[in-house]
Order: C-alpha cells, then structure tokens, then sequence
C-alpha cells in the first residue's frame, strides 16, 4: 500500500503543500500558492534543490489547487488518485469536538463551518480547501488534523476561565490552545532524543516563531498551554502582545474612542516585538540589540522574559521536569534567546552549555550541559510529516 500523503494548509490568501511518506517523513516536492485572488499570484513548486516559480493570477482556492497539481505534472513528480494514501488538511479549530485527526465527510464539514466563529480568519479558509480536495480528489481519504486536538488533554482546571457560567456554556469561552500539531511532533521527537518512551516524559516545550506559544506536556499529552479562547494569549509574538490586561480594551474605548476592532487590530498586528521595537523579526531585534539599540533591548528583554516565566510556571505545574525543548524560528536558531530566558537557572537544575547553546546546527540537539537534571533539547519541527503521519494512521485504522 503507498504512504504517500499529500498534505494542504488552506490560508485566508495562499495555500502551502506538501508530498511526502506518511512513515519517514521523506518529502518528494512541496510548494505554495501566494495571493489567491488577487491580480496576480505566484506559484512555487519546489522539487529536491530546484524551485519552479511562474507568476499568474490565481482566481479561487480550486484554481490554487489545479495550479499546484499542474506543476506536479510539469515538474514532477507524479501523483494521481491512486498513488495517494490520503490527503491531510491541516484544520485550525476544532473547539472541543476533536482530539484526534478525522476522516473528512459531510457532517465533518458542516462541524467545522458551525466552529467558524472561533476562528473567523482560519476555519473559512480551512474549509475550502476541504471541499475542494474532495472534489478534486474523491477518490481518496481526506483526513483533517485539528491545531487544537492536542490540547483537549487539559484537566478542566487548566482550561476553564473564571467567567460568568453563560460564557462558557453557551458561547465556548474556554482556553483552546494551538500549535498542537507542532508539540505532539516535538513532544515525541524529545523522548527519543531523551531516550525515554514519550508517556514517561514531563516536557516544557516552547515554539517561539512569529506566532509563540508554550506547553506543560507529561505523557505525551498537554496539561496547560500559554494560547487561550484565541492564539493572542500567552508569550510575545512578531505582532500580538501575548497577555495583557483585559481592562485594556475598556480604557481604550472610553478614553479614546476606540471601536473593539480597532483595539483588536492594535493586539494582533500592532503590537508584540513589531510595537515595542518597530521591527517584528526576532533577528531584526537581536541585531539592532547587538548595536545598543534600546527599544530593541527591551523588545529582547521583554521577549525572554515572558518565555522564563512560562518555563517556572509550568514547570510548577508538571511538579517534576526532564527537559525543556525549544523549537520554531526563534528557539531553534536563537543562541541569545535560550541564554537569556534558562540562564541562571541552575537552582531548578536547568544548567546549559555555552559551547552547545552557541554551536551552528540545524540537527535536533541538546544544548545542556552535561550532569544537568533537565535537558535543554533543541528539536525542529515538521507539523507537515505529523499531519501526514496522523493521516496516514486514521486510513490504515
């Protein structure tokens, strides 16, 4: 039976892809559609070393699928219906419906359009690329794997919110979390690095990109995670401010006048590094921080700090700790980064190693020092080979 799993990640604007074996993860081609439309888009297939980019207008989400399956023809290699196990979607929210990957079907579809209003720029998206897989490829599986599945492991107290009952009962309000997808690969990618089967693991697992977020993981499965009702909450990101004071968005409306979509649009896409420094590049930061830069020092130092005290307070929450992983633009490439949030922690038995910590590698690592009582892993992730993994396990079920 083939493994391969075509994996799709439907966005507001572009659709990525990705071909790859189910089991090891090998990727054969991938590629993305850019500006879906708009006047004109561009497509990029990418095939070992070569990239193949033609720039056209991209009418519709079909029309971004076909143009990908051309490019499969023209630049290989080639897939049809039968030489595909499955196709996995990754699916943004699954509220509290999913903790596992789904077979795709009418109910199914009509599930995730009644989840449009917690995830009103996603699941929109989502569910397009859903419709048109079927009906481009309905001869073959169509799996969707929820970002959120992973998290419905919290113990009720982890994600219940103190609000009135009728919040949480008739509206959803309740702490989701995301980036699922990213921990349960890196979770299990730890505990072989760790040498340890995953269920014997207790894990603070950081993903730090342009979209940041942490994770107390025993098991295998999420206890409580910084993201809440909506991906805003938690650690500082590119352009959202990670937690802040509720009341805020009050004394804006009454001192300003400001409309709630104004306020949301300054904590989503005004604020986080982009509103402390200018700038929402981490390595932007890190450089103009190396050059005595003082909004970029404190964009650094508000950045690290909030990543610490996520580390302390979820390692209270597990009660014992193997190992905290890093992994994401930011925690895998940033020797800075790491130093500043674990460093001094010696007391905790987080203890890294400069040397290890500063070395260039792109490889999972540890970067603690020897004789440490909790590892410092550095693990990249790959959220396509999990969809295609936990695609390929629902066909084969």
């Amino acid at each position: 039976m083939t493994r391969r799993v075509l994996v799709l990640n439907a966005g507001s604007s572009s659709l990525k892809y990705r071909l790859l074996d189910g089991v090891s993860g090998v990727a054969e081609a991938s590629g993305s559609v850019e500006r879906i439309g708009e006047d004109s888009g561009t497509l990029t297939h990418s095939v070992g070393e070569q990239d193949h980019t033609e720039e056209r207008r991209v009418a519709d989400f079909e029309d971004a699928l076909r143009s990908a399956l051309g490019a499969f023809d023209r630049h290989g290699p080639p897939i049809d219906q039968d030489s595909l196990a499955a196709v996995g979607h990754r699916v943004v929210h699954g509220g509290d419906l999913f903790a596992e990957p789904v077979l795709v079907d009418d109910r199914l579809l009509d599930t995730v359009e009644d989840l449009v209003p917690l995830a009103p720029l996603h699941n929109p998206a989502n569910l397009e690329g859903l419709r048109v897989a079927q009906r481009l490829f309905p001869d073959v599986p169509q799996v969707a794997v929820f970002d959120t599945a992973f998290h419905q492991t919290m113990p009720e107290r982890a994600y219940t919110y103190a609000v009135p009952a009728s919040w949480r009962e008739e509206h959803r309000i309740r702490r989701y979390g995301f980036h699922g997808t990213s921990y349960a690969f890196v979770s299990r990618r730890a505990a072989e690095l760790l040498g340890r089967a995953v269920e014997d693991t207790n894990l603070v697992v950081l993903h730090l990109g342009n979209g940041a977020s942490a994770a107390a993981v025993r098991g295998g499965r999420s206890v409580d995670t910084s993201m809440g009702f909506t991906p805003l909450e938690g650690l500082v990101m590119g352009t959202r401010s990670g937690d802040v004071d509720p009341a805020i968005h009050g004394h804006l409306h009454r001192e300003l006048g400001w409309s709630l979509d104004e306020i949301d649009r300054a904590l989503y896409r005004e604020s986080g590094l982009l509103g402390l420094s200018g700038a929402n590049d981490f390595r932007e930061v890190t450089r103009r921080r190396a050059v005595g830069d003082e909004a970029a020092t404190l964009a650094f130092d508000v950045y690290a700090y909030r990543v610490r005290k996520y580390v302390g307070a979820y390692y209270a929450a597990l009660g014992a700790l193997d190992a905290v992983v890093l992994t994401g633009g930011v925690g895998q490439h940033s020797a800075e980064l790491r130093a500043a949030a674990l460093g001094g922690l010696e007391r905790l038995g987080i203890v890294l190693d400069p040397a290890r910590n500063e070395a260039r590698a792109t490889d999972a690592r540890a970067v603690s020092a020897d004789g440490s009582d909790v590892a410092v892993l550095v693990v990249p992730t790959d959220e396509e080979w999990e969809i295609a993994r936990q695609a390929l396990e629902v066909v084969e079920a």
